[in-house]
């Protein structure tokens, strides 16, 4: 194969999805109807929440499942699976249900992300695809709306593509960052495909070009006239980075009467060089020129030049956000939670293990999310199982379900389900939102957690909690195990 060409992304998936697909179809299982969930077991970075995306290159996976006879042969070649096997590859689609929770929303361990209800190979097929979707861009979403917040209203760009781990790592972690709450990005292609608006000046190559660092400044100043941010760092910033950046402005800008224009800083002392550049840009009458500052920016260094005076009106953030270097990996997982019988009755599947953790929450469930009807903040979430009904006119009582002497009864509130409808029997069902809706819905929701959750250090825990008739089927399940 031509690793250049267009790929296949249905083959995007662990061999043993294809020996257990091969597997069930010989025994018969292929049409049985099950139940997974994706969902996590720890916020990256220790922090209080995480933000869910990656949903819309889920959608469009899931619309393109198809296996081409180039796929068929190879597989064939592989000398494993039956040839009607091979022909029910070959007329594969998708034909089940997809539950989600729309991009944007914080989330919390152990709540159902994801829940696809589907015959047992189809199922199992997209298991790989759909980790990696959600698993990516809910961790590069999360880095970069920790950043965000702590940049404290100041502009965030996603400045990573070239650190990124591939080119799928730039293009859709870029997508991940504009939904955390970034404004914008350096990378080019994902402004073309997903419309995450792309900007840019100049490298320190510009100034090495020219004769004289002025002569750059002012060569770009006349080139870009209403997009003049000036790179200052090539030489020595308050000698000589600063005043020809002024001197630029004031020969090529001002008698335009343009106002509008940028220093940035991408090395040395940032909290120090900025209050000296502001100082020496007001003097010179120059109070609307931005200062930006970039160089292995992530939200504590961020957080720390701020609290030491930093001048900075726009943060350029690269290696940090794109890789979430400080904790690069999202631990999602997908897990049979039920499947169906032959009369299409429920039957819940739990999955054991001696770390506590790792035992899933078993049943098709629904989330909800409990807001206080006065505050609007976010209270708790509550899983139950499909067939339960919420009142929220009467009283609700929550337990943690680890120490379930530990209750709260809410009287006042307002609940709403988190997972809408995304695929019903193969078709899709979702409107998809346009990225700046996403980004919007974002930035809405977070704002309902309570600040103790938003900490970066301890922050308070959310409770995610079970109902009492799921925690009973839970404890029946594990009862039997013994």
């Amino acid at each position: 194969m031509n690793s250049q060409q267009k790929l296949n992304l249905t083959m995007l998936c662990d061999f043993y999805e294809l020996t257990m697909g091969n597997g069930y179809f010989q025994a018969g299982y292929q049409d049985r109807i099950t139940y997974f969930d994706v969902f996590f077991r720890d916020v990256p970075d220790k922090g209080g929440f995480a933000v869910c995306a990656g949903l819309d290159q889920l959608i469009d996976y899931i619309e393109n499942l198809h296996f081409d006879e180039e796929d068929i042969q190879y597989l064939r070649g592989k000398g494993l699976f039956s040839e009607a096997f091979l022909d029910y590859l070959r007329h594969f689609r998708f034909t089940g249900d997809i539950w989600a929770i729309p991009e944007g929303t914080p989330i919390f361990p152990r709540e159902p992300v994801v829940t696809v209800r589907a015959p047992a190979i189809e199922a199992q097929l997209i298991e790989t695809f759909t980790l990696l979707t959600i698993n990516h861009q809910s961790l590069i979403a999360t880095k970069a709306n920790r950043i965000v917040r702590a940049a404290e209203g100041r502009t965030v760009l996603e400045f990573g593509s070239r650190r990124a781990q591939g080119n799928d790592g730039a293009i859709s972690g870029a997508r991940a960052a504009y939904i955390g709450g970034c404004a914008g990005t350096a990378c080019t292609i994902s402004d073309q495909l997903y419309g995450v608006p792309a900007g840019g000046t100049m490298a320190h190559s510009w100034v090495q070009m020219f004769d004289s660092q002025y002569e750059a400044f002012k060569t770009y100043c006349e080139i870009y006239p209403t997009n003049a941010t000036l790179l200052v760092d090539t030489y020595n910033v308050l000698k000589s980075g600063v005043p020809d950046a002024i001197r630029a402005f004031n020969e090529v800008l001002r008698p335009k009467g343009i106002t509008k224009c940028g220093i940035r800083l991408d090395s040395g002392d940032i909290a120090y060089l900025t209050r000296e550049a502001r100082k020496m840009l007001d003097e010179a009458g120059w109070e609307s020129c931005q200062i930006s500052a970039s160089n292995s920016l992530d939200e504590y260094i961020i957080r720390d030049l701020l609290r030491q005076g930093a001048q900075v009106d726009l943060f350029g953030v690269g290696e940090r956000m794109i890789t979430a270097s400080s904790q690069p990996v999202f631990g999602g997982v997908y897990k049979l939670a039920a499947v169906e019988d032959a009369q299409g009755n429920i039957i819940p599947k739990i999955k054991v293990s001696e770390n506590v953790d790792k035992i899933t929450n078993p049943h098709f469930k629904k989330v909800y999310r409990i807001f206080d009807r006065e505050t609007g903040k976010a209270e708790a979430d509550y899983i139950a199982v499909w067939d339960e009904q919420v009142d929220a006119s009467a009283p609700l009582e929550l337990f943690d379900p680890q120490a379930t002497w530990k209750r709260k009864t809410y009287t006042d509130f307002v609940i709403r389900e988190l997972q809408v409808p995304v695929f019903r029997n193969g078709q899709l069902v979702y409107r998809r939102p346009g990225l700046k809706e996403i980004q919007d819905y974002c930035r809405t929701q977070v704002d309902t957690l309570w600040d103790e959750v938003k900490r970066f250090e301890n922050p308070h825990n959310y409770y995610v909690d079970l109902s009492q008739k799921l925690w009973d089927i839970k404890q029946a399940l594990l009862r039997s195990q013994r």
